[in-house]
């Protein structure tokens, strides 16, 4: 079975969901983001996906209180994203509670700054995005395509030790219409020895089992949580059935 990761975008301190990374497409779905997090902690979920989504538009960390509320009021790994841009960005999330810090866009267009950070903190300490539009590396809020290749781009980190690696397909993206099976597959494959998360389109429990089928390691999940499409009884039937095994 596969690692459920909930997320939690932030924007205003508020718990939000963005339509294909559209700012004017939002819905809030919690004002507090602390007490959905212990929910998630509550029925047995490790993990959470945390998006600074303020700090992701501004280029600077912005909801930074709000991780380390989350990270006092549960034990869950948290990784953070949105707005980190230097070294003393990484210190300041990793020393608020974050287990792991999302890098993206950073990623694609400052690699040797990704290098440096590698080489400082350890690989472990991150967790890579790649945003894909037909199998192309998209960045700044996915507002900019490049003509870098998914593959290339996962393996040539992966090289330097980072292989823990989440990909979401902007076209699936917030519309509850599955995820992207056949991208992860092809992933599986030729990216050997990574840990891959799915990330976009969730939309029930039987998309789980499909991207278990696909070689996901991890599913991110957000949407379907909030409009009701996966129960959180369903997840922590899913959890406990994974602890048995």
């Amino acid at each position: 079975m596969i690692e459920l990761i909930p997320a939690v975008d932030l924007i205003g301190g508020k718990c939000v969901r963005l339509t294909q990374g559209d700012y004017a497409q939002r819905t809030v779905y919690a004002d507090d983001p602390v007490e959905m997090a212990k929910r998630f902690e509550g029925i047995g979920l490790r993990r959470l996906h945390l998006v600074d989504l303020d700090g992701a538009k501004a280029g600077r960390l912005v909801n930074l209180s709000v991780l380390e509320k989350i990270a006092r009021a549960t034990s869950l790994l948290i990784d953070f994203g949105g707005g980190i841009k230097t070294q003393d960005d990484l210190r300041a999330v990793m020393g608020a509670g974050a287990g792991l810090a999302v890098i993206g866009s950073v990623a694609v267009k400052a690699p040797e700054r990704v290098h440096e950070w590698i080489g400082t903190f350890g690989a472990d300490k991150f967790f890579l995005g790649a945003d894909v539009r037909e199998e192309k590396i998209a960045v700044s809020g996915w507002l900019e395509q490049t003509e870098l290749d998914i593959y290339d781009f996962v393996n040539g980190y992966a090289a330097r030790g980072l292989k823990t690696i989440f990909c979401t397909d902007i076209s699936r993206d917030g519309l509850l219409r599955g995820p992207a099976t056949e991208l992860y597959k092809k992933m599986s494959v030729r990216c050997p020895g990574i840990r891959l998360t799915a990330s976009g389109g969730v939309s029930s429990m039987n998309d789980i089992a499909a991207l278990e089928e696909a070689g996901c390691a991890g599913a991110i999940v957000g949407k379907a949580i909030y409009e009701g499409k996966i129960t959180l009884a369903e997840m922590e039937a899913y959890m406990k059935n994974t602890n048995k095994e």
